[in-house]
């Protein structure tokens, strides 16, 4: 759950707080917020900004009148949703916004919460309201949990300003939150802390007294390798911090060096939310990496992606449909060497089928590419769905039931394979489509060689509009069409 580690979120039927003069108290994972951390309370709690200006790294958001300097310091009465990765300080605004006085403070977890608990809230709020009480703002963490009807819950009490909803969500809120809700609320997106704002806090947390009060020391090496661990996400920095501070005080050292910082944090944990928008963006740059043949980094992507937990067959489907999207006819043997590893993901199971998946991607990025495939068919269904089209033509048509020549069908039909050539002179569209070019191929790879036959094939197909064309109007490209060269 992200929560900025500024709140611990009781389960359903947990001990209760006792309300503060701010704050509000609800079943199923209601917090008293606001007070000052225990000094024994981990280090990312006790750096916590004290003012909206210790808030780093959200400048864009911070100017005077801006909506979020507006929430925390309560001077217009709006509902907002956060939404930005974790660790880049969607809690830490509501314990600024908890901080106030001249409000009521409502957090929970939508984790827990129910419906229910969402509607105590609402209907106290109300009766707060009606006999002149503080204003109340319910805080909301990991919103994108609620169901449908959870989220319908809110929607009366924020448009009436019953509440002010103050919502967090790690997930993109245009498909994690109900199109009413969004529209109610002022959407702010919360960026990832920047390489020098994490450095700046870190360097603040070793010389706050509130932090670990200039003892021991960060070298520069340690730093920077914290600063690298932590990819934006301030928490995930300062908790690795402690954790380094507390092995070099172990050792009896004033300094944290590298080999500290090191042994401390055996490794990263790598940031992939396989439900929310690191998934798709990751995604992405694996594909876009492999269309653009850079096998490089398309192989740090899928090594992103296992090392994070992916679902294999997920990788393996995305290759697949790679394989015809972006490589088609420039190599058909792309499709099966992607099918190929499909299957032995299936077949063989994580870890050994990270090989296969290698290997396809190596295949994939390096082979010629052509989107030929693609295009064709989004031509054609373009097509077909602007209402061109028409009746199979009867030559075409259908002539194995009893009765289906007397009506015509099937009569003129060509049989290809009674020309040397394996190709001849036909009507095969439909009229009003008759003579129209979908497929357009590279001059890539192996397409090469069909982007050479294909102009002959045409020729040869289109010589006459009629079904039964003349022979030797077709017979001008023998010479250039060998028999058996056309695949039908």
């Amino acid at each position: 759950m992200e929560s900025d580690a500024l709140f611990s979120f009781p389960a359903p039927g947990g001990p209760r707080l006792a309300p503060a003069a701010a704050s509000g108290v609800v079943p199923g994972g209601l917090v008293t917020a606001g007070a000052d951390p225990d000094p024994q309370a981990p280090l990312p709690v006790r750096m916590r900004p004290a003012s909206i200006d210790e808030l780093v790294g959200q400048g864009h958001l911070l100017a005077p009148g801006a909506p979020l300097r507006q929430l925390v310091t309560g001077a217009a009465p709006m509902s907002v949703i956060l939404w930005g990765p974790p660790g880049c300080g969607k809690t830490t605004v509501a314990h600024l916004v908890a901080r106030a006085t001249d409000r009521r403070f409502v957090a929970m977890s939508a984790l827990s919460a129910g419906v229910r608990d969402v509607r105590a809230v609402i209907d106290e709020a109300r009766r707060q309201r009606r006999t002149g009480g503080l204003p109340t703002v319910l805080f909301i963490d990991e919103v994108h949990r609620f169901s449908k009807t959870q989220q319908d819950s809110l929607l009366a009490a924020v448009e009436d300003r019953t509440v002010t909803l103050l919502a967090a969500t790690t997930e993109n809120p245009h498909f994690s939150v109900i199109s009413p809700l969004l529209s109610r609320c002022v959407l702010l997106t919360l960026r990832p802390l920047t390489d020098d704002a994490v450095r700046d806090l870190l360097r603040r947390a070793v010389t706050d007294p509130r932090g670990l009060g200039g003892a021991p020391r960060l070298s520069a090496p340690a730093e920077d390798h914290l600063v690298r661990l932590a990819g934006g996400d301030v928490r995930k920095a300062l908790t690795a911090l402690e954790a380094a501070a507390a092995a070099a005080t172990a050792r009896d050292v004033d300094e944290i060096d590298l080999d500290t910082a090191e042994q401390a944090i055996d490794v990263a944990a790598v940031r992939y939310d396989r439900d929310g928008d690191a998934h798709y963006d990751i995604t992405s740059a694996f594909i876009k990496s492999m269309r653009g043949s850079d096998v490089d980094a398309a192989l740090h992507w899928l090594a992103r992606m296992l090392v994070a937990g992916e679902d294999a067959r997920f990788i393996a489907r995305r290759i697949v449909i790679f394989a015809s999207e972006d490589v088609g006819m420039a190599d058909p043997g792309a499709l099966s060497v992607a099918t190929a590893a499909a299957h032995a993901v299936e077949y063989v199971g994580l870890p050994e089928a990270q090989l296969n998946l290698a290997q396809a991607v190596i295949h994939l990025a390096t082979a010629p590419k052509s989107n030929s495939a693609t295009t064709a068919l989004a031509a054609a269904i373009a097509d077909v769905r602007a209402g061109k089209g028409g009746a199979v033509p009867a030559h075409l048509r259908d002539s194995h039931y009893s009765g289906a020549r007397q009506i015509g069908h099937g009569r003129g039909y060509r049989y290809p394979h009674d020309d040397h050539r394996g190709v001849v002179t036909q009507q095969y569209p439909p009229d009003e489509l008759a003579g129209v070019d979908y497929y357009r191929p590279t001059e890539h790879g192996a397409e090469r060689a069909v982007a050479a036959r294909l102009p002959m094939l045409r020729r040869i197909v289109r010589a006459t509009s009629g079904p039964a064309s003349d022979n030797a109007t077709a017979s001008d490209d023998s010479g250039s069409l060998a028999a058996g060269e056309v695949h039908q």
